[in-house]
């Protein structure tokens, strides 16, 4: 009996098949995550180059402007307009628009002013049209859901409570006298 255990446990030892499973289970899930990571790379890169330069098109036509006064809402349609790449737009991007004084300097705050998805209307807390001559500070902040949020990118970003991440696109512009 002790014999036909040895030899058993010799041919299992000295068996070859089924190697291969053993590398297959670890690098598999590595190989996937690796990959889901380059994809959700690629569509955060689209989405924020998309947003910023829609941001910097919508503001050239600010500073180019006739002296028109535009609301929180024209100036997310134009940058909506120039974005189409960014999905539900009207509803997932936010705008603020502070006047920052040269001579007085106060830092804007850190913290960009987005949509807050748990609530069904977010308010609007700081958007100042400005006067002549003043450096206003225009920030845009778009909220979407990862392609895939257990990716090792998209599990590292920062997440709302529904599962939405933040890209910030920000530009200063002065407005001249007409």
């Amino acid at each position: 009996m002790i014999g036909f255990l040895k030899n058993a446990l010799c041919r299992f030892r000295d068996d070859d098949e089924g190697s291969a499973v053993i590398p297959f289970a670890l690098w598999t899930p590595l190989m996937v995550g690796m990959a889901l990571s380059a994809i959700e790379m690629g569509a955060l890169t689209v989405r924020q180059t998309a947003l910023e330069r829609a941001l910097d098109q919508t503001v050239r036509e600010v500073k180019l402007g006739t002296g028109a006064s535009y609301s929180h809402e024209e100036l997310k349609l134009k940058i909506c307009d120039q974005a189409p790449v960014l999905g539900n737009c009207e509803e997932m991007l936010h705008l603020e628009m502070i006047g920052l004084d040269m001579r007085d300097w106060e830092p804007p705050s850190s913290q960009a002013d987005c949509v807050d998805t748990a609530m069904d209307v977010t308010p609007q807390r700081s958007f100042v049209h400005g006067k002549q001559h003043e450096t206003m500070l225009l920030r845009a902040c778009y909220r979407y859901k990862p392609i895939s949020p257990t990716s090792y990118l998209a599990g590292s970003l920062e997440k709302d409570t529904q599962g939405y991440t933040a890209l910030v696109s920000t530009s200063a512009f002065v407005h001249e006298p007409l």
